[in-house]
């Protein structure tokens, strides 16, 4: 929830999200009302299938709703072409996967660069910005090599580095340490939370991970296609129905 003096960056009102699954809809998003506060750093839990890669996916506009209204900044994403929506994305959002989605023929530098070239910002800028987050996320001297040569831990580092360099007012990650070792894990989240933190960033962060949680200012359990709030710091009902596994 947003306080008195806080600032949502993105508001999301009457949204709704269904797909069909053999004849029958399957309701992901269920009328759903929300503000995210500029600045803050929120948690998505949930049950797998529970809707929070769609929810990420709405908000960045990689998909649409069925009906409802997402804005970001005050801009109507959901009314937006879907050449606007694209345009939109590379220039205020940053989304970082779960399987890193680096581009295997481009070097690291290449990959951080791209979109801050295809909006037309200045060569040298570009690859200035980019030179000083390699050296935050302890790459620099993997510049010019390409992604089938680095580690999980370091292609995610990279994929951080990428989701930063145009500085976007969003980050958007969807289970950013769901292919890492706990180890990688969880130095990939301390430099992904120390970059977003200095540089003001809203972060909104889809994940099973636990030892997360405690890190954010807001958690929320996607369920029923409703957003629940939850503390996640004991271990309330919320927060086991939150990380109960799915068999099958």
């Amino acid at each position: 929830m947003t306080t008195r003096d806080s600032v949502p960056v993105v508001s999301i009102r009457n949204l709704n999200k269904h797909f069909s699954e053999g004849g029958r809809d399957r309701v992901v998003i269920d009328s759903l009302d929300h503000d995210f506060v500029s600045g803050e750093f929120t948690i998505l839990l949930g049950r797998s299938g529970s809707g929070k890669s769609t929810l990420l996916n709405l908000i960045s506009g990689i998909e649409i709703p069925n009906s409802g209204d997402i804005s970001i900044d005050g801009a109507s994403i959901t009314a937006m072409t879907d050449k606007q929506r694209t345009l939109f994305r590379r220039d205020n959002i940053g989304f970082i996967f779960q399987f890193f989605n680096l581009i295997p023929t481009l070097t690291v530098l290449e990959n951080i660069t791209l979109p801050s070239e295809l909006a037309g910002r200045k060569q040298k800028e570009v690859e200035k910005t980019a030179m000083a987050l390699l050296e935050r996320v302890g790459l620099a001297d993997r510049r010019d090599t390409f992604p089938d040569k680095l580690s999980g831990g370091e292609q995610q580092r990279v994929a951080i580095a990428r989701a930063l360099a145009h500085d976007p007012m969003l980050v958007l990650a969807d289970e950013p340490t769901g292919n890492l070792d706990e180890d990688t894990g969880e130095r990939v989240m301390a430099l992904l939370l120390d970059l977003t933190r200095e540089a003001g960033k809203t972060l909104i962060m889809a994940t099973h991970s636990p030892e997360v949680v405690p890190l954010a200012d807001s958690v929320f359990r996607l369920h029923d296609g409703q957003l629940i709030a939850t503390s996640g710091h004991s271990e309330s009902d919320d927060y086991q129905l939150a990380f109960e596994p799915i068999l099958g």
